[in-house]
């Protein structure tokens, strides 16, 4: 006899209808931040985000009872966040060394808090990897999209203003990376039949992952031709499809890491905050991967060319 108390599956229509009113309004708060064009809006969604996201993860740790140091993580994250936030809000650029600072400060902390308890086989590594993936994953390579905003500099623009280029170039990664999500749910929900890695993700197939290609070309190329002049950083046809078929790549690989934490910790999303979507960290798994390689890409290839 079915257990008449157990909640419903939401239908797959169900299930689109949330997710799309949830990207609806992702996007038009986005957009309208955006347009502003201040940059204490712009560095504040950046870091909003990758606090709840960091607070999410933590959370889903502690839920499945893996030893870590939440408080200590917390800290950490919302102390980098805020150096990010001030350095570029003030002078659009960050000190040389601060990921580094960082970066030590987040293992001298795991390492010092992990001698408070005793040592029971692997527990206390995987403690210390736990706090450390978890600035690293969610708060440094997220907010390498706030790099990319003030990667380019307007002498002529106030000090408090993003830089059109700056602006587009963030908003031209978005539209990819969730274009590439985007692509992936709607051709595998509908198309999908031959599994692509079951044993991280059942509903991912290869499918899918065509449909992640074509709708990142569509969203990278489409903006270069709508948007010549501002995202003229790009220079030429060859890299938009070179960076589009990468970060398409690197989208599904993000989605697919975040998917390994939740199946390592037997959790289905983490958190609730878009209906359809999850939580911050679901919105953004993508993103913490696309970001840098965006970032690299331009300094290391577009800027060394010129």
């Amino acid at each position: 006899m079915a257990d008449l108390t157990a909640p419903a599956n939401p239908s797959k229509a169900i299930v689109f209808i949330r997710r799309a009113a949830s990207t609806l309004f992702l996007w038009a708060l986005v957009t309208t931040i955006f347009a502003s064009g201040k940059s204490w809006a712009v560095l504040g969604l950046i870091e909003a985000l990758a606090m709840i996201a960091t607070v999410e993860y933590f959370r889903m740790l502690r839920h499945a009872e893996v030893m870590c140091f939440p408080r200590f993580g917390f800290l950490l994250a919302a102390a980098y966040c805020a150096g990010i936030y001030w350095y570029f809000l003030h002078s659009q650029s960050i000190p040389q060394d601060f990921d580094t600072l960082a970066i030590f400060v987040a293992i001298l902390g795991s390492f010092t808090l992990q001698l408070r308890y005793p040592i029971r086989g692997i527990e206390a590594l995987l403690a210390v990897a736990a706090n450390l993936l978890g600035f690293v994953y969610i708060a440094f390579l997220f907010n390498f999209a706030a790099r990319i905003t003030f990667l380019t500099h307007d002498p002529t623009a106030d000090l408090g203003m993003v830089s059109r280029s700056g602006a587009f170039l963030l908003l031209w990664l978005l539209a990819v990376t969730k274009f590439t999500d985007m692509g992936a749910y709607v051709v595998g929900s509908l198309f999908g039949r031959h599994k692509m890695i079951p044993h991280v993700s059942p509903g991912k197939t290869w499918e899918g992952l065509i449909g992640a290609l074509i709708f990142s070309q569509l969203a990278a190329c489409g903006l270069f031709w709508i948007f010549p002049e501002p995202l003229s950083i790009f220079q030429k046809w060859s890299h938009v499809i070179t960076l589009g078929f990468i970060l398409s790549i690197l989208a599904v690989i993000g989605d697919l890491a975040e998917s390994v934490v939740k199946r390592s910790i037997h959790a289905k999303d983490s958190g609730g905050m878009l209906p359809g979507i999850g939580g911050s960290l679901d919105l953004i798994d993508s993103i913490c991967f696309t970001a840098p390689a965006l970032y690299f890409y331009l300094k290391w290839v577009l800027f060394s060319s010129t």
